[in-house]
């Protein structure tokens, strides 16, 4: 089956605008990009969701390709109305919610804040542990820094988010540091416990084998948080905290099986 060719749709609220890319039809599943990143990086994988008779919107986070809003002052309630504001211009009803890495974030509190519109809740290469110990913060950082020679860049890349084997340099571009900086300060200001849970959503953690950020010891902790009736886990192997890039089709067999399995 061949994926429909993506639309793009602007979706206003107030002073914001999101731009969305919008594919197929059917039970709507929403995809949130990583921190500092755009929808692009779910290109794959929509499509593959698209042909199996879904309906993907994967919109562009404030600041990067046509979304735009305040980026100061904000918390992660904010950027959640973004997505409330998508799946309501959509045709609203309940909607599968998917955050990659920092993406989970606002997914989790579209789930505790519009529970009325969030069916399910799927974290792509979730963070399992917290704080990040300092040495993966400072490789994140320097993996975006732009002015850093790209071999160094490639390293810190390597190091957090591709598996060993895997062609790091497919990141080496894509990323925004002011998107990033609103993203990181909109999750310092918002209180762990007003989102961290996802409300009372049933949950989807599709975790990397070799993610740093998620090691052997953590990889049930949500699971044995929130209840094994709530949560479900699938491990991707040969991957790491990037994820999408490095299975593509894995990542989405996961999500169409999940949502093939919701009721």
């Amino acid at each position: 089956m061949t994926s429909p060719t993506p639309t793009r749709t602007l979706v206003h609220h107030g002073d914001v605008q999101i731009g969305v890319f919008a594919r197929g039809s059917g039970p709507r599943i929403v995809m949130i990009p990583s921190l500092g990143r755009g929808a692009s990086d779910f290109d794959d994988i929509a499509s593959r969701i698209a042909a199996a008779g879904y309906r993907v919107l994967c919109p562009d986070p404030r600041g990067l390709g046509a979304s735009y809003g305040p980026l100061k002052n904000i918390t992660l309630h904010d950027y959640a109305r973004d997505i409330a504001a998508v799946i309501e211009h959509d045709g609203g009803g309940q909607t599968v919610v998917a955050g990659h890495a920092f993406g989970n974030f606002v997914a989790r509190t579209t789930a505790a804040d519009y529970p009325e519109l969030v069916r399910a809740v799927v974290l792509l290469a979730a963070t399992h542990t917290w704080p990040l110990a300092p040495e993966l913060r400072d490789a994140i950082n320097k993996s975006h820094m732009m002015s850093l020679p790209d071999e160094e860049r490639l390293r810190h890349l390597q190091h957090v988010f591709f598996a060993p084997g895997n062609n790091a340099r497919v990141w080496l571009a894509g990323w925004d540091e002011d998107v990033m900086h609103a993203e990181r300060a909109a999750t310092e200001a918002t209180p762990k416990s007003e989102w961290w849970t996802a409300g009372t959503a049933p949950v989807l953690d599709v975790l990397s084998v070799n993610d740093p950020l998620s090691p052997p010891d953590s990889v049930t902790c949500y699971r044995d948080e929130w209840g094994v009736d709530r949560v479900e886990i699938v491990s991707i192997a040969n991957a790491a905290h990037a994820l999408l890039p490095e299975q593509p089709a894995a990542v989405a067999e996961a999500i169409i099986g999940y949502m093939k399995r919701l009721k």
